[in-house]
């Protein structure tokens, strides 16, 4: 994850849009502690990250907080044809810290990603699958 991901100041916290939430659902639904998710999913704030308009965002929670680990790692081609890594990561007690995205050009993502064009990546990342199928 590079310097660029780490916002310096914060948007306003803003309630998860829908195409963010099913992209969440998706890519966490095979994921074995997917049903501790869903609530903050459903409820949980987030605000977006200075990424150059990437479209990270990060979970709004009172206590201060650093990176967990990476839940699961996905894929995408942007409609402009460009790679954009996705990463899932908890914070340092394991509650959902932020949804990291790495356009490889480092421009704006263009087309926010439908569930079924993400493909999840395995250990060694390659994608086996996508989370619709």
């Amino acid at each position: 994850m590079s310097d660029e991901s780490h916002p310096q100041g914060r948007s306003q916290a803003r309630m998860l849009r829908d195409d963010e939430k099913a992209l969440l659902m998706a890519l966490l639904s095979t994921h074995p502690d997917f049903r501790r998710f869903e609530m903050t999913i459903a409820t949980g704030k987030v605000s977006d990250m200075l990424d150059g308009s990437m479209g990270s965002v990060r979970f709004v929670a009172p206590d201060e907080r650093s990176l967990g680990v990476t839940l699961v790692e996905a894929d995408y081609v942007d409609s402009d044809g460009v790679h954009v890594s996705i990463a899932i990561n908890t914070d340092d007690h394991g509650e959902l810290y932020e949804v990291d995205f790495w356009k490889t050009d480092f421009s704006p993502l263009k087309q926010y990603p439908r569930p079924e064009l993400a493909k999840i990546c395995d250990e060694d990342g390659r994608h086996p699958t996508s989370p619709s199928g």
